[in-house]
């Protein structure tokens, strides 16, 4: 089906926002998938996820079946987890590559680097190679990809502009924070499983509006009216605060803050949703990402990584941290579940805006919205 879009796309007093159908359709969220997901710069992992020389992991992106790996100069990449030969699944289960990659099939390898190293019997019992075998064009398929914050973004139509242009503005904008940053390791990361649409957890991410009634104690220092908008249309959107309050630990001990930030960032936090499915948070002493793998048109799972200043923090602190982020991120599933379910009546037209409070959300509405539009076009014209 074709949605209308024309309202969406209009000034955030006038606008609605996206119809039903983008968040329960099928056939929707296929489009979607081809003109957003796919089209763009979207978060597939994180480099902790393969932390050393030669680590492989494989992931599965709205079916695309995926491999990030750790090559063996320390490079990550991202390769189709599929033989050049007979499509056979290269890597079933995390794990080091200790030589090549080796396909369980016919034992077709190939280098960390994708590179086709070994065909045995290609050419014949005993013969490993063939006249009409170029290993040179036959290496794995590489997904272009970009990390910048520690965020594996992938670009699997090829197509879009360059990630330092594309978001250009955004790098500027944090660009105190471009210094080393250390993952928290095992206990500073984690999971949610979310029966909605990715959409709406971006959404709730880019807003405050809700804090009062959703997030009551981190609402009781972090006040509504401490924060707001952060609204870059066409780029990026999010919320800020003037009131972070520094994590401590028992003894009123604290994270070591990254280097030479200026005084904004003394009581300031900024989190901002990098579209279409990235949301991250920049604070004085640590960070955070947010991967959100669109599982289904209403299923997604929501990867959490922390990250802090120095390589090594106090292991009490750094896990009361993480478990004081789950606690804030639980307490969206309810809302965003809610509006999941809430979309499936027939009567809703996607609803209206806050001029005041949610020109964040807005923009990332008009940015998916502009996307599509974008992409119809270009169907269009092909089949002319």
């Amino acid at each position: 089906m074709t949605t209308d879009l024309s309202t969406v796309q209009r000034p955030v007093a006038e606008a609605n926002g996206l119809p039903n159908a983008h968040y329960i359709d099928e056939t929707v969220f296929t489009e979607e998938r081809d003109a957003v997901l796919y089209a763009t710069w979207a978060g597939l992992a994180v480099g902790a996820d393969v932390p050393e020389h030669g680590d492989a992991k494989p992931i599965e992106f709205l079916g695309l079946p995926l491999l990030l790996i750790r090559d063996k100069d320390g490079a990550v990449r991202v390769f189709q987890n599929t033989c050049r030969h007979r499509g056979m699944i290269l890597v079933s289960e995390p794990r080091k590559i200790e030589g090549a990659i080796r396909c369980p099939y016919h034992s077709w390898c190939y280098s960390t680097k994708g590179r086709l190293v070994a065909t045995p019997h290609v050419g014949g019992p005993g013969q490993n190679a063939h006249p009409d075998m170029d290993r040179d064009t036959l290496g794995l398929i590489e997904i272009r990809s970009h990390i910048w914050r520690d965020v594996v973004f992938i670009n699997v139509d090829g197509q879009a502009a360059a990630f330092e242009d594309m978001h250009a503005d955004l790098i500027a904008r944090w660009s105190e924070f471009d210094q080393p940053m250390y993952h928290g390791g095992a206990d500073s990361q984690f999971q949610l499983s979310v029966a909605t649409n990715y959409k709406l957890a971006v959404e709730n991410y880019c807003e405050s509006y809700h804090l009062p009634w959703v997030h009551p104690g981190l609402n009781s220092y972090s006040r509504l009216e401490d924060h707001y908008h952060i609204e870059e249309p066409g780029k990026y959107s999010g919320q800020g605060t003037l009131v972070y309050r520094q994590f401590e630990g028992e003894n009123g001990q604290r994270f070591p803050d990254f280097a030479d930030l200026s005084d904004k960032w003394d009581e300031g936090a900024e989190y901002i949703s990098v579209y279409p499915n990235v949301l991250l948070g920049a604070q004085r002493d640590h960070a955070f990402a947010i991967v959100l793998d669109p599982k289904a048109v209403n299923k997604t799972t929501e990867q959490i990584h922390l990250y802090y200043a120095a390589p090594e923090v106090d292991d009490a602190m750094r896990a009361k941290n993480t478990a004081q982020w789950k606690e804030v991120f639980e307490e969206d599933i309810f809302v965003v579940e809610g509006m999941q379910k809430g979309r499936y009546g027939p009567g809703f037209d996607g609803g209206r805006f806050s001029p005041a409070m949610d020109g964040p959300t807005h923009c990332f509405h008009a940015w998916v919205a502009a996307r599509i539009s974008d992409h119809r076009q270009k169907q269009a014209h092909a089949a002319e």
